[in-house]
């Protein structure tokens, strides 16, 4: 695959120079963005898939939606079906996505949860309804310009910051690292929880943030112990199980696990895997499946795994995260 990437670089130019002409048209005014009167938040990234989007956007809706009538609208990757599409009682990871399906698992009660591929024509339809939302967290929609956020935080990984790369297809980068000055918050994500002072301070020089950025560093936090239909199991009672991934990067996850001192078998797969019969068949073989929770989510309707599938919560720490929250509230 990386060979594949480096014969494929002579397109990078032509790819580079596509993206930031779309771009530059928009800053021009040229290609028209919407404003919106009410609080729009995006979250996104210029790198392709894995910067912790997901976790960032749980954070926010903890944060939020006790002060507002609070709504996530999604593209919905993967997701079975086209358009607008309203989170209820009967969806499934193939008919939201398995992220924004995550989203109404776990805050169906407290939040609206859409899709659509259409970000304009989506917050038409959520402004519509007749619980209308009053502040909308778009999910991976950086770059979706024909809709104007009030607020945009940029994620990137520790393990690969955006300054270091390419764009598309010899690098991860969805558009040109200039891209970057559109946001006003920067997270660096998955960072190391012992991340010196020196470490974050040379960051911030490598990535070079403008005047109206501001810089913040997070780190994953994993729970004591994995989660099932029907009871959770504590990290130092899993004996010899076997980790299904289907996620961007699994390197953190496996390396928590090792550190746990956790005996396992990994079966990897690619972002959002689709999985076949087949491989349901495999995965089912095995008596005891940790993965992720977003993967759980895909797995959830698998009658031939039963009760022998369990997720591994995440959740974030932010470094200064009162001036994190207290900025978010201000920008809003």
């Amino acid at each position: 695959m990386k060979f594949i990437r480096v014969l494929l670089f002579p397109i990078v130019p032509i790819y580079f120079g596509i993206t930031w002409l779309r771009n530059r048209f928009y800053d021009l005014g040229l290609f028209a963005s919407k404003s919106y009167h009410f609080p729009v938040v995006c979250i996104g990234n210029i790198s392709a898939g894995g910067t912790g989007k997901t976790p960032m956007v749980e954070y926010l809706i903890r944060l939020l939606h006790k002060d507002y009538t609070l709504a996530t609208l999604s593209r919905g990757y993967g997701r079975k079906t086209k358009g607008f599409l309203l989170a209820n009682n009967t969806s499934s990871a193939k008919t939201l996505g398995d992220e924004p399906f995550q989203f109404y698992n776990k805050f169906k009660n407290e939040i609206t949860v859409a899709v659509d591929e259409n970000r304009q024509n989506g917050i038409s339809k959520l402004r519509a309804l007749k619980k209308q939302p009053n502040l909308i967290l778009l999910d991976d929609a950086f770059q979706h310009r024909k809709v104007k956020a009030k607020l945009n935080i940029l994620l990137t990984t520790y393990s690969n910051l955006y300054c270091y790369d390419l764009v598309l297809p010899t690098g991860n980068l969805r558009e040109p690292k200039q891209g970057a000055k559109r946001a006003q918050i920067i997270v660096v994500t998955k960072c190391p929880s012992d991340l010196s002072q020196s470490q974050k301070q040379t960051i911030v020089s490598k990535l070079k943030p403008k005047n109206h950025q501001h810089f913040f560093f997070s780190s994953i936090s994993y729970a004591r112990e994995v989660v099932g239909k029907q009871k959770n199991v504590a990290l130092q009672d899993l004996k010899d199980f076997t980790l299904v991934t289907g996620i961007a990067n699994a390197k953190p996850l496996t390396a928590f696990l090792k550190k746990e001192g956790l005996s396992f078998n990994h079966l990897e797969y690619g972002d959002h895997h689709d999985f076949s019969k087949k491989e349901i068949e495999v995965i089912s073989k095995h008596k005891l499946v940790v993965t992720t929770e977003k993967d759980y989510v895909r797995l959830l309707e698998e009658q031939q795994l039963g009760d022998n599938l369990f997720y591994l919560p995440i959740t974030i720490t932010i470094d200064n995260a009162q001036v994190f929250n207290e900025l978010v509230n201000s920008k809003i």
